[in-house]
């Protein structure tokens, strides 16, 4: 699926409004950034979009292993900008003639520590989409990459910087909502069982082998490709991955403790039925449901998705829950923020989201902070080390899950302790020719 090219059009010249009423250091006459989109599906597409907005980027060039993509691209961003992007099929050449200033990475996980890593070491600062890596010493790897490089990295985690969160957060950093001893973090749709879908040989254009990369390889199936590939664990890590590694975030924006001290997850497919995976047919494979337990120090936390039954039950079907001795805080998406206090007679608070639609994500300020990074010097608002933080706790949770037992993590020194099976899984494997970034 991408954008048609009215959309993609309409969509810009609505973020340019927004972008422009915000501050920007070095807005104006300055040179504009060279700048590579790697990953040129939607939501990369989406990123892009925010850069051309801020005019202070030339698009150099786009990069997908999918060539229908990478054209629409680049005919997109020729029909807005005039500029004339070169279209590779490979990251590492376009990173070797091109020698951009700028590469935003949107590809799926399992690609994003050597896109990233590589970026880094070709000179360029970074926009990278969330989660980090795809396995726990991947991120790290990431972490230790930017260190190195004095890079600035900024990743998708764009509810560090929305507004209600930011009034959210600062309102349960004053007290406000008393001790705070339990933390409950949710994100419910709707499903049911799941039918496999045919596997087929890949379209035309699509570089199968280029894709899955250094992951193992399934057959091709239009349940991965495009967009599906988050529910497949060779590729993504499921609902913990994509959606528990925002919320989990604003747990360490919030506390003082920087990793929880022991991990526990249990999950399951009961509802969308057994994998499948043979030469005819296959289904995902990620938990159709899943609780997940971090035991700070202070307080406890819990993760919960169900990919089933639509959550109209409770208040709200998506957000964090802040239980505490004066009150409990609810901070969501679309809903804003609400306090609800312990004493019926005191009024209950809110505040109203603000969004950027269509979408309801908040990457024109993202986009803006990542620019005054870089010129400042400045650490990012979503920069590498907390983000870097945020991603490893789905991927423990995942871990948990996958040894059916609690885990010890040793935050300090990343890594669990006492655990030869779960300590295997926080890195993975390759394919041949592609080799392991090192921690």
């Amino acid at each position: 699926m991408h954008l048609n090219r009215r959309h993609f059009l309409k969509g810009t010249a609505a973020a340019g409004i927004a972008f422009n009423a915000i501050p920007l250091l070095g807005a104006g006459p300055e040179r504009k950034y060279r700048t590579a989109l790697i990953g040129s599906g939607w939501w990369g597409k989406n990123i892009l979009k925010e850069a051309m907005a801020s005019g202070r980027v030339k698009v150099v060039a786009v990069c997908d292993v999918d060539s229908s993509k990478l054209e629409v691209a680049a005919d997109q961003v020729n029909d807005l900008s005039g500029d004339q992007p070169k279209t590779y099929k490979d990251y590492r050449e376009l990173l070797e003639k091109e020698k951009p200033e700028i590469v935003i990475i949107a590809s799926p996980d399992h690609w994003h520590a050597l896109q990233t890593i590589a970026a880094l070491q070709a000179g360029a600062h970074v926009f990278v989409e969330k989660p980090t890596g795809h396995t726990v010493n991947e991120s790290r790897a990431m972490f230790s990459a930017a260190q190195q490089s004095g890079k600035v990295v900024q990743v998708g985690l764009h509810r560090r910087i929305g507004p209600h969160h930011v009034s959210g957060m600062k309102f349960l950093k004053s007290g406000a909502v008393g001790d705070v001893g339990m933390v409950r973090l949710f994100a419910h749709g709707g499903g049911g069982p799941e039918k496999p879908g045919l596997n087929s040989a890949p379209p035309e254009g699509l570089d199968w082998n280029a894709w899955c990369g250094p992951a193992p390889v399934r057959p091709f199936n239009t349940k991965i490709h495009p967009g599906g590939w988050r529910q497949f664990l060779d590729y993504g890590n499921g609902q913990l991955g994509d959606w528990g590694v925002h919320w989990l975030d604003q747990v360490l924006w919030w506390s003082e403790e920087k990793y929880p001290r022991r991990i526990y997850s249990t999950a399951g497919r009961q509802i969308a039925g057994d994998a499948v995976l043979n030469d005819k047919e296959q289904t995902t494979d990620a938990p159709d449901h899943q609780i997940a337990v971090y035991e700070f120090e202070k307080f406890t936390c819990t993760w919960e998705h169900r990919r089933f039954a639509e959550n109209g039950a409770e208040k709200h079907k998506i957000g964090s829950y802040y239980y505490g001795t004066k009150g409990m805080l609810h901070i969501g998406w679309r809903d804003g923020w609400t306090f609800y206090p312990t004493n019926s007679r005191d009024k209950i608070l809110h505040e109203d989201s603000q969004l950027q639609e269509p979408d309801g994500h908040n990457l024109t300020l993202l986009w803006s902070d990542f620019l005054k990074s870089i010129e400042t010097k400045s650490k990012a608002v979503a920069n590498i080390e907390v983000a870097h933080r945020a991603s490893v706790l789905p991927l423990l949770g995942m871990i948990s899950w996958r040894v059916g037992r609690s885990i010890e993590w040793d935050g300090a020194k990343e890594r669990i302790v006492g655990d030869i099976e779960a300590s295997k899984l926080l890195a993975r494997p390759y394919r041949t020719p592609w080799i392991y970034p090192d921690v």
